[in-house]
């Protein structure tokens, strides 16, 4: 039995991506990326100085990145401020940004992105790190590469990418992934379920292709700004 898709997807199709580049006029550089339902908004302010000073650290810059979800986002209105969901995903994606960022050309500064969520329906930490990539090379940020992010999952044996909110619940797991193409390195590989080796395996291998696809877009979105 073929599974059947929000708008006919295919299991290795993406929803619709929208991806623009300096979308906050006074942030140092800005990117807008929408998959479906999922948008978010990620703003670069730096490199700047560290304050208090005894935060600085002298051999490189401090990755700061603070997520939130608006109370808007979804269906019921979540709760304004940070909370320990949005806090651990702040960390996780500081971790999964952080080596792609020749991090050690700003000794004693601080790089601050901050990531809003508008608008949700699952996917929200790698629909951010896609946008803060984003966002870091429209600053001017020396980077290794970009990084890709994206989910995916086994739903009634079939292996799936970017999942939306009924598939989040349906998958017998949901892997997120982030990738830098160019170096081929995963920043970031988590897994809330329970799968086989080999079905782990399949997953990771359908989300790193995406992920390649993925850049491919982001690079497009960078070209557009830059030729207008």
């Amino acid at each position: 039995m073929t599974l059947k898709r929000e708008g006919n997807r295919k299991p290795n199709e993406c929803r619709p991506i929208v991806m623009e580049v300096g979308v906050v006029p006074n942030s140092n550089g800005s990117a807008m990326v929408k998959f479906g339902k999922t948008t978010a908004i990620a703003a670069v302010y730096g490199p700047r100085s560290v304050y208090p000073k005894w935060k600085q650290r002298s051999d490189r810059a401090l990755l700061n990145c603070i997520y939130s979800m608006l109370p808007f986002s979804t269906g019921e209105r979540c709760r304004p401020g940070p909370s320990r969901r949005s806090t651990e995903i702040s960390q996780v994606i500081t971790c999964a940004l952080a080596p792609a960022i020749f991090l050690e050309d700003y000794p004693k500064s601080v790089i601050d992105v901050y990531i809003n969520i508008i608008e949700a329906n699952a996917g929200t930490r790698t629909t951010a790190i896609n946008a803060a990539s984003l966002a870091l090379s429209d600053a001017g940020i020396a980077m290794k590469d970009l990084v890709a992010a994206v989910a995916g999952g086994v739903i009634d044996g079939t292996y799936v990418v970017d999942l939306e909110g009924k598939e989040e619940d349906a998958s017998k797991c949901d892997i997120p992934l982030a990738y830098m193409p160019r170096n081929k390195q995963v920043t970031l590989l988590q897994m809330d379920g329970d799968l086989t080796p080999k079905e782990a395996s399949e997953v990771i291998k359908l989300n790193i292709k995406t992920c390649e696809q993925i850049c491919e877009k982001q690079k497009q979105a960078l070209r557009k700004k830059w030729e207008k």
